[in-house]
């Protein structure tokens, strides 16, 4: 599949939205904090942070789940950098990533850090405290062949209603199979055939209160 960047319009000119999946990036009420409620403590962290800890995300976005992050990375004191893999089908121009995140706090630098960074075309990323890779093309071929392993996982693909090839049997299969033990995922979506797709790759799965107006999302662990 070629690379291509994403293509996205605006509401108020700070919540971006995919023009191929009709779906915004992030939470129209606040796309930071539903980071920090879905992703960060859906996977207990920054609490379960060690040295070495690895974090894998279906769907690098806007980016503001790294950011988010690794923030709470420096902000736990630990030694060595944060490792984060995303995988991104269409990787967003870096014009538009610095609009996107124009409304965020500046968190010590690191935002702009990240948005000077970003190419727009994947690769890896060196920042202090962060060695982030951005795996660009469809998550279904380049998932299977990816060496690593998480300790966990950020599932933020668009909708499953709108992007389900994203969130299928397989792909789901290879998240659980690049998961360390006693690692973990966590997702926004509470779609019955993600839970059941999560179980059968061997998580224990829970439906737990979501963010703001849904009312419920995923967790998932697997047993160490």
């Amino acid at each position: 599949m070629p690379d291509q960047n994403a293509q996205i319009t605006w509401r108020a000119g700070q919540v971006p939205v995919s023009t191929q999946f009709d779906d915004p990036y992030f939470s129209l009420e606040d796309g930071a904090a539903e980071t920090a409620y879905v992703f960060l403590a859906g996977n207990d962290l920054p609490e379960r942070f060690r040295p070495g800890f690895h974090i894998a995300e279906l769907g690098f976005g806007t980016g503001l789940n790294l950011l988010l992050a690794w923030d709470a990375w420096m902000r736990a004191g630990h030694d060595g950098p944060l490792h984060f893999t995303s995988f991104e089908a269409y990787p967003m121009r870096p014009e538009d990533m610095a609009q996107a995140h124009a409304a965020f706090p500046a968190l010590d630098g690191r935002r702009d850090a990240l948005t000077a960074a970003w190419a727009g075309a994947g690769g890896v990323l060196e920042l202090p405290g962060l060695r982030a890779e951005i795996i660009i093309g469809d998550a279904r071929e380049t998932l299977p062949v990816w060496q690593g392993q998480a300790d966990a996982w950020f599932l933020d693909g668009f909708s499953p209603a709108k992007n389900p090839e994203l969130w299928g049997d397989d792909l789901m299969a290879e998240v659980a199979r690049h998961t360390a033990p006693g690692g973990s995922a966590a997702t926004y979506t509470a779609a019955g055939f993600v839970r059941r797709a999560l179980t059968a790759g061997g998580f224990e799965v829970s439906r737990i209160p979501g963010y703001g107006r849904k009312r419920h999302m995923t967790r998932a662990r697997m047993p160490a």
